[in-house]
């Protein structure tokens, strides 16, 4: 008798726990989720909002006022990565602490250890896809059109990056609450977020090179002889490289701003340059 009684509750405590979590709650932190940056500070980063964002599912999971207040000072820590992809990390952390509110043996510690593991890699991923490359993407579409004085400029620039951007916030809270931590921790581990973050790269790379040929324009209007011999040192220098002086003006600037020199005082010198220029008609 006694044998079936301890059986019986080794059962219970090995069957998974029912989902506490519903929609409702997902959809809320989806939408906390866009004010990460809002309460960013140097000391622990977006650690206010992360809190901020996971509210609704710890009251939830945590109706006892201690349990509660333990769960909201144990993500107090710093925390930082992309807020465009930070759902990822709120799903899966919701996942985690439903998890740890049901089962009595698991290490609370944990949740914001896998919090730790994840933030690095998906920043660099979220930073060469979202600032390294829709960003430029959208740029690149949108002040093509403002500079022939079209509307759609600004707009497009917004839907562009922004349609895709909300798109997947939303679809990683939930993909991050249902997957757990296990298929992050694979891919992980067999190199695929590198490749990921290196694709990435390159695609932002090749999106400022044309950005770079198609929206600085530096000519030189200088000539030499006469008549029919005339030749514009412009023509000569498209000869050697098409868009040579725009690539050299782009790398100059960058080895600038390595240099630490303040944009401002790069934006200053280039207004100086192109004005002296323009008046001594070399440029």
């Amino acid at each position: 008798m006694t044998m079936k009684m301890i059986s019986e509750e080794q059962a219970v405590e090995t069957v998974e726990p029912h989902q506490a979590l519903s929609a409702k709650e997902l959809r809320r932190v989806f939408w906390r989720s866009f004010q990460m940056e809002f309460s960013w500070n140097y000391e622990r980063q977006m650690n206010l909002a992360f809190v901020y964002a996971l509210i609704p599912v710890l009251k939830k999971l945590y109706p006892r006022k201690e349990d509660l207040a333990g769960a909201l000072k144990r993500h107090l820590v710093f925390f930082n990565t992309t807020p465009h992809i930070v759902t990822l990390i709120l799903g899966i952390t919701a996942a985690m602490e439903e998890k740890n509110s049901h089962q009595r043996d698991m290490d609370a510690a944990s949740v914001d250890s896998v919090k730790a593991s994840l933030m690095g890699p998906l920043a660099g991923l979220g930073d060469s896809f979202f600032w390294g490359t829709l960003r430029l993407i959208a740029t690149g579409i949108g002040t093509s059109l403002a500079l022939k004085g079209s509307l759609l400029g600004p707009l497009l620039f917004l839907l562009v990056f922004n349609v895709p951007h909300i798109a997947l916030r939303y679809l990683f809270t939930r993909w991050g609450y249902v997957l757990g931590t296990g298929v992050l921790q694979r891919v992980q581990q067999s190199g695929m977020m590198e490749s990921l973050t290196f694709g990435a790269a390159i695609i932002g790379l090749m999106v400022v090179g044309g950005m770079t040929a198609s929206m600085i324009d530096i000519t030189i209007p200088l000539a030499f002889g006469s008549g029919d011999a005339k030749t514009q040192v412009q023509s000569i220098i498209n000869e050697v490289m098409p868009c040579l002086l725009p690539l050299l003006s782009f790398g100059l600037v960058y080895w600038l701003l390595g240099k630490k020199v303040k944009p401002l005082a790069i934006l200053g010198g280039m207004a100086v340059v192109g004005i002296a220029g323009s008046w001594l008609g070399i440029l």
